[in-house]
């Protein structure tokens, strides 16, 4: 699903966030990516996302050399890949419902679709039924999971978070990391940018540890159940929780 060979980014005003980082995911995998702050782990996501390209090196994600995609092809790109926001992003000014339709209110969709969809996504994230309250009624918490709604509403094979639960509480940051659990479940692949060791250790997953732009270390915690297939599920064939 990603391959990052032997990856730099170089900003204009000379700081190096990344050097020399090598790494492959595979379909289906829940990768968190660890380390201080500044460690480089928000490039790294930024990278994957095409919101920014490598100085050098080459990323891949799903079989496409990023740094060889134009720029008219871009939007279509960060299409496939949900993203999730630490502080949500959320639109104050716009019901929930709006906020998780974005994506194919931009996209063009149907307007059946989109309701049918919006539906299902917040139904998978136990907020059916909230469609019209405003984000500002909701708990950080809550917010959250509207922000993983929206993320996975267009079906992403790939879905990746930065410091999603940085802003809660240790009980509401479990209930949020089992939400995407769930999608990794049924083989979208999982990528968690995190500072929370304890998190880290509950759900025992890959970590890729980063220091000062270098991979630190690539191992399993203990208790990992390896997902690594070769061949990942299609997404037209999952069960409800990814919207069919």
């Amino acid at each position: 699903m990603i391959t990052f060979d032997n990856v730099a980014k170089r900003y204009p005003n000379g700081r190096e966030a990344l050097a020399g980082v090598s790494f492959e995911i595979q379909p289906g995998e829940f990768v968190f990516l660890t380390g201080r702050s500044g460690a480089g782990k928000s490039s790294v996501l930024k990278l994957i996302a095409l919101l920014e390209r490598p100085s050098r090196g080459t990323v891949t994600v799903n079989g496409q050399n990023t740094g060889k995609i134009k720029a008219g092809k871009v939007p279509a790109f960060r299409r496939a890949i949900g993203v999730v926001f630490q502080d949500h992003k959320l639109l104050v000014d716009r019901p929930i419902y709006d906020n998780v339709a974005l994506p194919l209110v931009v996209a063009g969709t149907p307007l059946k679709e989109v309701d049918r969809r919006v539906r299902a996504a917040l139904d998978q994230v136990g907020l059916l039924g909230r469609e019209r309250s405003s984000p500002l009624e909701l708990s950080v918490g809550e917010q959250q999971r509207v922000g993983i709604a929206r993320a996975v509403i267009s079906k992403p094979q790939l879905l990746i978070a930065d410091e999603p639960t940085g802003n809660l509480d240790p009980g509401l940051s479990v209930d949020v990391m089992k939400v995407f659990k769930r999608f990794q479940e049924v083989g979208v692949t999982v990528i968690i940018a995190s500072h929370d060791p304890n998190l880290v250790d509950q759900f025992g997953q890959r970590e890729i540890v980063l220091d000062a732009g270098r991979i630190a270390s690539d191992s399993y915690r203990a208790g990992h159940a390896s997902r690594m297939t070769a061949t990942a599920p299609k997404l037209g064939d999952l069960p409800t929780i990814l919207l069919k």
